[in-house]
């Protein structure tokens, strides 16, 4: 019988199988389990999970041209595999930024303003010389308004998300997200389907300790228990505020809600209450919220009117002033997740935690910065360029993937704005095996992270594992044509 890994490429970076073809340690439980399957049983699996899938209503949401489109979102039943090892120094290196960019955050909004006798009103890390001002104030994720929409010692980022890349010298972190973190919902879903369509492999990983992601719900849920206003004396309601079935990722928010035990709802459920605080319709009837857990963008929160008609972000910001209300995350929280000051969370962690960074980053050039300009205009076509305003990885562009002609015209829009990109060394990521037409080949990978920040810092045991859409893609992301896999921690 052929190997089903007979002719797969394993490679230095490869997570699954070595330069010399043979299976790594970790990942052998699994490819026991797709030698006995063999071609066809794996080709019957794929079909399998499709169809699981379908029937569950697995979607994500793109916009094009102004509308939402939903499309399935596949799920390569093959695990990524990380041993314990990798997931200790993943977790600490994420639990790390966190601390650092909600201290960032914290420094940046502080309530009460600059002390008098000072001879400027900058954030401490500004007036230590770790972060230009500039790239503050430019920023276009910083909202000054933002200011009292925190509670008293209130977290700013509860739930923040975290893109790492395995390179060539190890673990890197490419990008942060505290705005509103997607994709916990389908990390979720990811191990109810790989575990539907693999049932004996999972039973006996489990046997041997693999982690249930599903753990992380209790984890999440203390977390945003934890942001509840002073006021609230009792057990806190919590709620997941959406902006409806024309969210794109509406599919995922309806799933991680119900995993969490509680309501979703939407701007139009909500009420302004007698005391200041805010109650939502639910069953015919308004109920009490003291936590919103926003996953709705926070530049729709004033495009939204609640149940009187009241612009949302005014009722939310009027509960908020009066004691009565949190929003998790913190609206503002874009200025921390900044491409341009990307480059600037290492210096913050020495400089807020007295630590050196757990994990690395990748070389980045700001090229509103002059030096910086000067250092890559000629270089565009080895380099990945984002706009500093492309959260989420829009509007990234890889100069070794475009053609000449376009070249050219990025070339021409980064000099005449080139406050508006950033640059940096694009990264030689790891691949695993996926199933393609029936085969495995090696595709590249990402991993998104989760941490959840209340009394203490936590990372969350469902990450998600992003496959990139096609042979020698060197980007991988959410859009049209990419998958997901399960990721498997080994404890």
């Amino acid at each position: 019988m052929t190997s089903v890994f007979a002719g797969y490429p394993g490679t230095g970076r490869d997570e699954a199988v070595g330069p010399d073809g043979a299976v790594r340690p970790a990942y052998r439980p699994v490819a026991q389990v797709l030698e006995a399957l063999g071609g066809a049983g794996i080709a019957t699996v794929v079909g399998a999970v499709d169809r699981e899938r379908r029937r569950r209503g697995v979607v994500v949401g793109d916009h094009v041209d102004g509308r939402l489109r939903e499309r399935p979102l596949p799920l390569c039943p093959v695990p990524r595999v990380l041993g314990a090892e990798d997931w200790a120094h993943l977790a600490a290196g994420a639990e790390q930024r966190t601390r650092a960019l909600n201290a960032f955050l914290a420094d940046v909004y502080r309530p009460a303003g600059r002390r008098r006798g000072d001879p400027d009103r900058h954030a401490e890390v500004v007036r230590a010389g770790v972060v230009p001002a500039a790239l503050i104030s430019a920023s276009p994720g910083h909202r000054p308004a933002a200011v009292g929409l925190a509670g008293p010692g209130q977290q700013r980022a509860t739930v923040a998300g975290l893109g790492v890349l395995r390179g060539p010298d190890g673990w890197l972190a490419v990008s942060d997200d505290l705005c509103a973190p997607a994709g916990l919902g389908h990390a979720l879903s990811n191990r109810d389907s790989s575990r539907a369509a693999l049932p004996g492999l999972h039973a006996a990983a489990e046997d041997d300790g693999l982690v249930d992601p599903a753990t992380a719900v209790p984890l999440l849920r203390a977390a945003l228990a934890d942001a509840a206003p002073r006021e609230c004396t009792g057990e806190p309601r919590i709620a997941l505020l959406s902006g409806g079935p024309g969210e794109p990722s509406w599919f995922e928010q309806g799933l991680l809600a119900e995993a969490l035990g509680v309501p979703l709802v939407t701007p139009g459920q909500l009420w302004p209450a007698a005391d200041g605080g805010v109650t939502a319709q639910l069953d015919g009837e308004r109920q009490r919220v003291h936590v919103l857990y926003r996953r709705l963008d926070e530049a729709e929160l004033a495009a939204h009117l609640t149940a009187t008609g009241t612009p949302l972000d005014v009722l939310v910001a009027e509960a908020v002033r009066a004691g009565r209300l949190t929003v998790a995350n913190v609206p503002g929280n874009g200025v921390a997740d900044d491409p341009a000051l990307y480059r600037c969370v290492p210096e913050m962690i020495r400089f807020y935690l007295g630590e050196e960074p757990v994990l690395a980053t990748v070389p980045t050039w700001v090229l509103a910065d002059d030096a910086d300009l000067a250092q890559v205009r000629d270089r565009l076509h080895e380099l990945v360029l984002r706009p500093v305003d492309g959260y989420g990885g829009r509007g990234l562009v890889s100069g070794p993937l475009c053609s000449a002609a376009e070249l050219a015209e990025l070339q021409a829009e980064v000099l005449a704005a080139p406050h508006r990109f950033v640059a940096a060394e694009p990264v030689d990521c790891s691949t695993v095996p996926a199933v393609v037409d029936g085969v495995l080949v090696p595709r590249r990978v990402d991993l998104r992270l989760f941490t959840v920040a209340g009394r203490q810092t936590r990372a969350l045991p469902a990450p998600l594992t992003r496959v990139a859409p096609a042979d020698g893609a060197q980007l991988v992301g959410s859009g049209p044509g990419s998958a997901t896999k399960d990721t498997w921690l080994l404890s």
